[in-house]
This record gives C-alpha cells, sequence and structure tokens, in this order.
C-alpha cells in the first residue's frame, strides 16, 4: 500500500505563486508515475500534471500549460507542483495520486505522451485547498 499527503495549499491573489508538496510512504518502490488532480465546488476531477518516477516525462493540461511545474524528490519520496500565474479558475481542492502501472502498459491503455487520466492512478491524498482570489 502506499500513503499520500499533500500540503502547501492556501488563500492567494491572482497573479501570485503557490508550491504544493506530496509526501509518499509505504511501498514506494512500486509507483510508477504521480499525479496532481483538483476539483471545483460543482465540477468533475480535473487532471492537472503528471510525472513518471520509473522514467523522465511530464504531463500538463492544456489549462496550466507554461504555469505549473512538477517535480519530484525521490529521496524524499516527495513530488512538488509549482503554481505561478494563479488565475480564479484555478481554485480547487488539489489531490496527489500515485500509480503502479507499468510504462509499457501505460503508453498501450492511456496512450504516449497523454495526461493519465484518474482511472490510472491507485492511491489518492486527502487533498489541499487552493483559493485564488481576483
Amino acid at each position: 500500500q502506499v500513503q499520500l499527503v499533500e500540503s502547501g495549499g492556501g488563500s492567494v491573489q491572482a497573479g501570485g505563486s503557490l508550491r504544493l508538496s506530496c509526501a509518499a510512504s509505504g511501498n514506494t518502490s512500486s509507483i510508477t508515475f504521480m499525479g496532481w488532480f483538483r476539483q471545483a465546488p460543482g465540477k468533475e476531477r480535473e487532471g492537472v500534471a503528471s510525472i513518471a518516477t520509473a522514467g523522465s516525462w511530464t504531463r500538463y493540461a492544456d489549462s496550466v500549460k507554461g504555469r505549473f511545474t512538477v517535480s519530484q524528490d525521490k529521496v524524499k519520496n516527495t513530488a512538488y507542483l509549482d503554481m505561478n500565474n494563479l488565475k480564479p479558475e484555478d481554485t480547487a481542492v488539489y489531490y496527489c495520486a500515485a500509480s503502479n502501472v507499468g510504462g509499457l502498459r501505460r503508453q498501450l491503455i492511456y496512450g504516449a505522451g497523454t495526461l493519465p487520466p484518474a482511472m490510472a492512478f491507485a492511491y489518492w491524498g486527502p487533498g489541499t485547498q487552493v483559493t485564488v482570489s481576483s
């Protein structure tokens, strides 16, 4: 099993920046890639970014490209989401997720070069609130 805990959420003004962290514990060696998702009130869960732990690829939703950066510290078993030029529409609960799907299977099932969907992730954190005011 894998446990995930997000931190770093808060309230910022539009145009500001925020860094979210995701600490992983348990059977972390089984994780093949990490993901960040968000869900605003009345909206469906939305994929934001993903990063490979067994590889070097990153993927972003079109809505955050050029503004958000996903990274990781493998020694600390921690993933990060650096959010810049935040907009009110970025307001949501942000969730960290981990997948144990192998690289080849990921490409075959979800496609190479695409943002893996929620169904690709087996483990989820409790979420952290991000609020962006105009």
